[in-house]
């Protein structure tokens, strides 16, 4: 496999490499051969999974929540992620401004108004009446849940891991690094590999996933403004397109490419929710944020270890309980995503503090995440009409966006902002922005996907580069053409079944942490290099004495 590389002229492991794209392709191949078979085993997989380990998704990330606040506070929270003397590269301002830029992409603007609506009409909460005030509350209020504090917990602890080891150790870029206190040189060889070839391909998997859901609401935007169709061919022509554009940012570069594009999408995306505050009902939505805030404090303990213990969860079942479908799936998808999103917080976070860490990552991005949700989905709950009296006031406009949903959850964006002036121009612009954060999950993805195979920061070759970008277009259209008329039930499948084993590497990476900080001794040990296991295990006994005499 070395003369190989060499011959191709790449820069990377080549067992990391030739496995992950290996694995990859057969994938792709096999869904053209046996949709139907890799289908039927996707399904099962499911519901096996959410069946028997549900619970252990919900309470995953209570414990990795739980865990981040205690480094956070504890005597080890003035660590700094990076060599002895290191200073934040970054100001405050840029450091949340590219924290921003990292969270916000295609889900929410996919779900910014589906999912507040989809609960609204449709509430997963016993006893709640549908379009009522209490549906509304509860409505914004997990839709906040699953995109708030812990969508970051599950980016805020391999990005700390990361930070952690490969800022201060200088380890190789590579999730198996974050492992080096449990294995330490046998992150080298075969269980630290394949522990890199799992993370590769479920990267590729979480944003084949969102690409797939990124194409299917451009579909339905220009569907909506010409009439093009939604069909599965339509979906994989439009991501042939923007995966074009995203290789070409790639072969541009990070700082040219992926960088231009990134401060236009945060800015199209602030521009489009001023737009909806200013033109919607201001002072309704005003008042909304603010009581968004109790809202989420109120009923977060609540939501957080709700696992639907009462719904049918059988296979026979219609479907496998609400949760299955909604937060068994969020964790599942996003943890798919936690190497990415986690590699590019720890790579901007170099210097700071773990507590400075913890709380900008957990506390900058839920906190945008709060006001999105709180505008958007306020406002269309306000169209659909909270409330009996409401709801007959307004006659046949009530409930449009609601029905919209259940007919399409794709199309409650652009049903949603036919409510608003310039509508035409308003929709293009939506699909203008899903397009643009497209491009950058898919060039930002390739490019990290390519570190992790080349172990260094530095971008590998254009050509390696490139491929990714296609490898990663490819299996999204592969997977949008396995779901067919399903949709996204197809990709809920295959996401959950991809995320179970990066979800226990990740909670793996807390035992890990943990032994790391256990050896923490500021006055003994040289940043910058690998402590050995006797160190582990002096520190054990001296870690204690240590800390005092620090303080």
């Amino acid at each position: 496999m070395h003369a190989l590389a060499e011959k191709l002229r790449l820069r990377t492991d080549p067992t990391i490499f030739f496995a992950s794209a290996g694995f990859a392709l057969l994938f792709a191949l096999a869904l053209v051969i046996a949709p139907d078979a890799i289908g039927a085993a996707f399904k099962a997989g499911r519901a096996w999974i959410v069946t028997n380990l549900g619970w252990f998704f919900i309470l995953g990330v209570n414990v990795w929540l739980g865990f981040l606040v205690w480094a956070a506070a504890s005597r080890h929270g003035h660590i700094r992620l990076g060599p002895k003397g290191a200073r934040p590269e970054y100001t405050n301002l840029s450091w949340f401004t590219m924290l921003f830029a990292g969270g916000i992409g295609t889900v929410l603007m996919f779900w910014g108004v589906a999912e507040p609506i989809s609960h609204f009409s449709n509430p997963p909460l016993p006893g709640v009446e549908p379009f009522s005030e209490d549906a509304a509350q509860d409505a914004i209020s997990i839709a906040i849940y699953h995109l708030g504090l812990h969508t970051w917990t599950i980016f805020t602890l391999p990005g700390l891991a990361f930070a952690y080891f490969i800022n201060r150790y200088e380890l190789p870029v590579r999730v198996s690094s974050v492992f080096y206190p449990l294995l330490r040189e046998g992150i080298h060889g075969p269980i630290g590999k394949a522990i890199d070839i799992a993370s590769i391909l479920g990267t590729l998997f979480g944003v084949a996933v969102s690409l797939g859901l990124g194409s299917s609401q451009i579909a339905a935007g220009l569907d909506a403004l010409w009439g093009t169709g939604t069909g599965p061919w339509v979906q994989v022509a439009i991501l042939a397109v923007l995966t074009g554009v995203a290789i070409t940012s790639i072969v541009v570069g990070l700082d040219k490419g992926v960088k231009f594009l990134s401060n236009i999408n945060i800015g199209m995306a602030v521009g489009l929710m001023i737009f909806v505050l200013v033109f919607g009902s201001t002072l309704f939505l005003l008042r909304g944020i603010v009581e968004t805030v109790g809202l989420y404090i109120t009923n977060l303990p609540r939501l957080a270890f709700w696992n639907d213990m009462l719904a049918d969860t059988s296979p026979d079942a219609d479907g496998w309980g609400w949760q299955g479908g909604w937060t068994v799936f969020y964790w599942a998808w996003t943890v798919t995503w936690s190497p990415f999103i986690g590699l590019f917080v720890a790579r901007i976070s170099r210097g700071r503090t773990i507590r400075e860490f913890v709380s900008g990552v957990l506390l900058a991005p839920s906190l945008f995440t709060l006001v999105w949700f709180a505008i958007f989905g306020w406002q269309a709950m306000g169209f659909d009409g909270i409330g009996a009296e409401a709801r007959a006031a307004m006659g046949a406009e009530a409930g449009q966006i609601s029905a919209a949903v259940a007919d399409s959850v794709p199309l409650a964006m652009f049903a949603f902002l036919e409510h608003f002036p310039l509508t035409t121009f308003i929709q293009g612009f939506a699909v203008v922005i899903v397009a643009i954060f497209f491009a950058t999950s898919s060039d930002s993805a390739s490019l990290v996907v390519d570190m992790l195979c080349t172990g260094t920061p530095t971008p590998g070759p254009v050509h390696q580069r490139v491929f990714w970008g296609a490898a990663e277009g490819l299996v999204a259209a592969m997977l949008i053409l396995l779901a067919g008329d399903a949709g996204l039930d197809a990709l809920q499948q295959v996401i959950t079944v991809v995320g179970l084993p990066i979800f226990v590497l990740v909670c793996m990476m807390i035992p890990s942490l943990i032994r790391g900080f256990a050896q923490e001794e500021i006055d003994h040990i040289t940043i910058g290099t690998r402590p050995e296991l006797s160190d582990f295990a002096r520190e054990e006994d001296e870690a204690e004495p240590a800390a005092r005499a620090a303080e």
